[in-house]
């Protein structure tokens, strides 16, 4: 059987993990080098000269993360927005627009609107789970690019990739899709028509809050080339510390994701029935808008709620209650936190087209027992 054809769980935990030739270990070693002997001046043994450049740690993370997405080239970087912004250079020229959804990942946001916005990058915001508005939007002045996050962050909007992706390739734009929080397990952009995937590695790829990271993967020679040219020039490349403890969170990702989902779909029924609760957004429920598109091109429902309590007030109050949910930043890890998108992930888009109403909490279920979390959950809703 060939690499390709093997299914998901069998990638992410082989693809670019062949054993060491040297001393048959198991597990490819780590290799700490900056710098490689050469066969003579330019004689490089398989490619590698310097460690920004390539480090074979980094490489079989960048392999991985390739097969798992179904792209045919991948590039690991120190962060998710470092990810971005070599994408974003890679791809827009000042006067250039990108088209960004309404609920977006406030980093996001804020790299476009005050980072590349002074350098002359245009911006315009959209509501990406309505196809229509996109369309309307796009007719009215083409972008260059369309960003997409689905499910969203942190109100969990669904996009429909394959109808958005028709809808850029009209309009001869490069549609992103940040997979973040569906991860490759759940979904493959990719195989639904967009051009390029983007990932926070720090969230579910890692998996366990220890290491930060990201992403891009994408089919396109032509691009991966200018994304490998100004990873190279520009330097923001993930240490072979880093790419290790992303490969092997990857190895586990598929059995994480179906326990984040399966808690996260038990505790989303539980919230929405609740009498101090006033809105649950959460794909998995029948009642989400999106629920259709998201059984449709996800394979399972995700780990992340939110939820919308009577007030910001009440939001507060229940964030800084819980116990087995830890207030922290981020998301994706095997422990279940609770964040408050208006003052932490989101403060930087206060005021803006993507700012988060203020009775908004965002969940990230972990893989602990249901039944605990339902507790932790309940006792804070009390207080």
């Amino acid at each position: 059987m060939t690499t390709a054809a093997r299914a998901f769980a069998s990638l992410a935990v082989h693809a670019g993990q062949e054993f060491d030739p040297t001393t048959g270990a198991v597990i490819p070693p780590v290799h700490f080098s900056t710098t490689y002997a050469q066969d003579g001046i330019g004689g490089l043994r398989q490619g590698y000269e310097y460690g920004r450049s390539a480090n074979p740690t980094r490489t079989a993370l960048q392999t991985q993360l390739a097969a798992i997405e179904g792209g045919a080239h991948a590039f690991s970087f120190a962060s998710g927005l470092a990810a971005e912004d070599t994408l974003l250079r890679a791809v827009l020229s000042p006067g250039d627009e990108v088209l960004l959804g309404n609920d977006v990942y406030g980093g996001t946001y804020r790299l476009l609107a005050r980072v590349l916005g002074p350098w002359g990058v245009r911006l315009r915001v959209v509501d990406m789970s309505d196809a229509e508005a996109v369309r309307t939007a796009v007719a009215e002045r083409a972008p260059r690019m369309l960003w997409v996050e689905t499910p969203s962050n942190p109100l969990l909007r669904i996009t429909d990739i394959a109808g958005l992706s028709a809808i850029g390739r009209e309009a001869g734009a490069l549609v992103v899709v940040d997979n973040t929080f569906a991860t490759p397990a759940l979904q493959q952009p990719l195989l639904l028509g967009a051009d390029v995937v983007v990932h926070s590695t720090t969230k579910y790829l890692g998996g366990h809050s220890d290491v930060v990271g990201g992403a891009l993967v994408m089919n396109d020679d032509a691009l991966a080339e200018r994304v490998g040219f100004l990873q190279f020039a520009v330097g923001a490349v993930s240490g072979p510390l880093d790419a290790w403890l992303t490969t092997r969170g990857i190895k586990t990702l598929d059995v994480r994701m179906q326990r984040h989902s399966e808690n996260a779909v038990r505790i989303a029924e539980y919230l929405a029935g609740h009498e101090r609760v006033a809105r649950v957004h959460y794909p998995g429920l029948a009642t989400h808008p999106g629920h259709e598109i998201a059984a449709r091109q996800m394979s399972a429902f995700g780990g992340i709620v939110s939820v919308a309590l009577e007030s910001g007030e009440a939001a507060r109050r229940f964030a800084e209650s819980t116990r087995l949910f830890q207030l922290a930043e981020s998301l994706g890890g095997v422990e279940s936190l609770v964040n408050y998108p208006d003052a932490m992930t989101h403060a930087s888009v206060r005021g803006t087209d993507a700012a988060v109403p203020e009775e908004v909490v965002r969940l990230s279920v972990g893989i602990e027992d249901s039944a605990d979390l339902l507790a932790d959950i309940e006792q804070a809703l009390r207080a």
